[in-house]
């Protein structure tokens, strides 16, 4: 029986959303996260992308050094020869990549106006993965963009092109949020069955089924005799109307009715960070917590009606499917009232130690103290808002990775 594994793509898809975006320290974070709670592989970002190129490099030294493991992480590419040459120019040591082009016929037709047909694409794709194995990638993911409104017949000739010449995955990229759950599990078990190759959900919420989409394209995976890989973005923060969100995900696989007694996941997944990842996600891209989020909403705990109130505090299985402490939530937040001090872009070596002691970080001399607090200083510039604990910490810890983050060569 295949098993289901998490590919995390907020740094990705997540980051392309229209009026939103993260610093790279707030990516980082976000990976540590994603690590922390289990998650088998994170999109971290844009290999052909110079901005880009330094987060990426000290991500993959964490990894090296082993902060970030065992998570995978894996970058985005357009699936051209030329795009996975300059990726490995930027980012030498990537491991991981996804390459990335249209199928659909409204898309051949539409993005590459004749300048492409459906024979360059899979050329294209064969030479791209071709390029990308003798640089050395370790897997290969391929994406076929708005799969659901591909042709059934060439999609199966994309994806055994791929398995051909060495794809390790394909992705199956609900791009327009088009499928239901019932014609996602038909094709993706047809995909499993005849192709024989793993299969990822990319799912967006356009008719507001991601999270239903991804499952039942997972079980159709599954059930045709491959390993399933489901995208998910925290909070669902993603193009348009969002990504499956994670949290949702994990919860309807290990809560929904018979779902957990057969389909399991490749790696243990620790719940109790879904409050952690979720809090720290709506802060960084500035966007609050759905109040009827599932498991991390303000209100998923919440109970007004008398019959309800009466019925949870008799026996909580009455009204909760699942227990607020499994999302590690319940224990009590300091908010203070009277005088604070922050870090900030301004701060001096006065305040920023004694907000350092609290946190029970301490430096060797005040020499390291005021590196740290440079560091602190323009990440506080380039996040434009107080940096959380778990930040302050990372640049405590982590001074040198922290100082490449936040370099950006620009063009000369």
């Amino acid at each position: 029986m295949g098993k289901i594994y998490l590919i995390d793509v907020t740094n990705r898809d997540g980051v392309q959303t229209a009026k939103l975006g993260l610093s790279k320290l707030g990516k980082t974070m976000i990976n540590m996260y994603l690590n922390e709670m289990g998650v088998y592989q994170s999109e971290f970002g844009f290999p052909t992308t110079r901005h880009e190129s330094h987060y990426l490099q000290e991500n993959l030294k964490l990894a090296e050094m082993g902060v970030l493991q065992p998570i995978h992480l894996e970058g985005w590419i357009r699936a051209t020869a030329g795009d996975v040459e300059r990726a490995y120019s930027l980012v030498p040591n990537i491991k991981h990549l996804n390459l990335s082009i249209s199928t659909s016929d409204q898309m051949i037709t539409g993005k590459f106006r004749g300048s492409k047909n459906k024979e360059d694409i899979l050329a294209m794709t064969a030479d791209a993965i071709d390029a990308a194995k003798s640089n050395g990638a370790e897997t290969v993911g391929v994406n076929a963009e708005d799969a659901s409104r591909t042709d059934t017949d060439f999609l199966l000739r994309f994806a055994s092109i791929a398995k051909e010449h060495g794809a390790d995955r394909l992705r199956y990229c609900d791009t327009l949020g088009y499928d239901n759950p019932f014609t996602i599990y038909e094709i993706c078990k047809l995909l499993a069955e005849k192709v024989g190759i793993p299969i990822e959900l990319h799912c967006h919420g356009d008719l507001g089924m991601a999270v239903a989409n991804s499952i039942a394209g997972a079980k159709g995976v599954i059930d045709g005799g491959q390993d399933a890989y489901i995208n998910t973005t925290v909070n669902g923060i993603g193009e348009r109307a969002g990504n499956a969100d994670l949290v949702a995900v994990v919860l309807a696989l290990k809560k929904s009715r018979g779902l957990a007694k057969k389909y399991k996941f490749g790696m243990p997944i620790r719940l109790s960070m879904a409050w952690k990842i979720c809090k720290y996600a709506s802060y960084a891209f500035g966007v609050p917590i759905a109040i009827n989020q599932p498991g991390v909403g303000a209100n998923a705990f919440a109970h007004a009606s008398g019959i309800h109130a009466d019925g949870v505090l008799k026996d909580p299985k009455n009204y909760e499917l699942y227990d607020f402490k499994e999302l590690g939530r319940g224990e009590p937040e300091m908010v203070e009232t009277g005088r604070e001090i922050c870090s900030g872009q301004y701060s001096g070596i006065s305040g920023f130690r004694h907000l350092m002691g609290k946190m029970e970080i301490s430096f060797k001399n005040r020499d390291e103290a005021e590196r740290v607090l440079e560091l602190v200083r323009y990440a506080n510039v380039l996040a434009q808002k107080p940096l959380v604990a778990d930040e302050l910490r990372f640049i405590a810890k982590y001074p040198d990775i922290a100082k490449e983050l936040m370099t950006i060569a620009p063009l000369t």
